[in-house]
């Protein structure tokens, strides 16, 4: 019970100065991050095309997460943190430590969440999930065969991800546990578009607690790209405008009008496999370092200069910051 007040204080506190910054367009912060994203590593079995840890096209280092940072972090974090991502790039079931991390953050009363690729779910490692109290696991089913899912997974096997998703509904209901509640998201993509019914009645056969369909980030946008869907629906980018409207545009646009706001710096952020801080998921490649937790501590990175000047320039002039152009973030 106490615990849930400080959180709902910390909340409110986080709200009320959120707004008033939007308003005076003055940086204004009270609080601290309601959610944060941990990166376990940043190295992938698989080689999707958007994907620069796949691609291997990251500039900073790659590596592993060690134990003793992890600590650290979620120390540093209590008690107002109430969610984590246990993810950033990078397949986190790749991480020797993994289980580790998201039993430690779940015995400080802490929501864990994770996305995967499903290629490591086997029964040992199905049982180590459901063991270790992980809340929720979003497993990428970006397809409804082969085919349509290897278009963007490269390298990756549809049927054993199948199999995986099964074991662990299996292991679920054999163990009578409610978690890890199972989300299959699937990117929409030219690929799979006109397999969407197929997803959604693979979705239910499998006993998949929620299916997400989700817009597919694409780095070069403006040009287009073989694997943007049709429906514009599930498109994150406006169609260049036909050439007999004499428009100035005629290349692809995102449709977030990108107000200057943007409530997740104030509320959450990222920290890489070595302890870099950054403002959000966006930031793959970590240009915006907002401090280093192996040399500082967190509440002197969330309250510093550097945070609060880049905090600035969203308020004031969002569109300028480059990791923004493709966020979805409205408010």
């Amino acid at each position: 019970m106490i615990l849930l007040l400080k959180r709902g204080i910390n909340l409110i506190k986080i709200v009320k100065s959120y707004l008033i910054s939007r308003i005076t367009k003055r940086v204004i912060h009270w609080g601290n991050p309601l959610a944060v994203s941990i990166e376990p590593n940043n190295s992938c079995n698989l080689q999707c095309p958007e994907c620069p840890a796949g691609m291997k096209e990251l500039t900073r280092p790659r590596g592993f997460m060690e134990p003793a940072l992890f600590r650290s972090i979620i120390n540093q974090l209590l008690p107002h943190l109430s969610y984590l991502t246990l993810y950033f790039q990078g397949e986190p079931f790749m991480s020797k430590h993994f289980f580790d991390f998201i039993s430690y953050a779940t015995s400080k009363k802490i929501f864990v969440a994770t996305s995967t690729n499903g290629h490591f779910l086997d029964a040992a490692t199905v049982q180590k999930t459901i063991a270790s109290g992980l809340n929720r696991l979003i497993i990428s089913l970006d397809g409804a065969d082969q085919q349509s899912y290897e278009a963007y997974r490269r390298g990756g096997d549809f049927n054993k991800v199948i199999t995986g998703i099964r074991l662990l509904v299996s292991e679920k209901k054999r163990l009578k546990k409610q978690t890890p509640q199972v989300v299959l998201q699937c990117l929409v993509l030219s690929s799979n578009e006109h397999h969407l019914d197929e997803i959604r009645k693979m979705a239910k056969e499998l006993g998949a607690d929620k299916l997400e369909f989700k817009t597919a980030q694409f780095n070069d946008f403006e040009h287009g790209n073989p694997l943007m869907p049709e429906t514009t629906k599930y498109s994150r980018y406006k169609p260049p405008a036909h050439p007999l409207t004499r428009s100035p545009v005629h290349q692809f646009t995102p449709k977030n009008r990108m107000p200057d706001s943007c409530f997740r710096m104030w509320s959450s952020c990222v920290v890489t496999w070595d302890g870099l801080v950054v403002p959000c998921c966006f930031d793959k490649d970590a240009t915006h370092v907002m401090g280093d937790l192996t040399k500082q501590g967190f509440r002197d990175i969330w309250r510093g200069t550097r945070y609060n000047d880049f905090r600035k320039k969203i308020l004031r002039n969002r569109k300028s910051v480059g990791i923004c152009g493709n966020c979805s973030q409205n408010f």
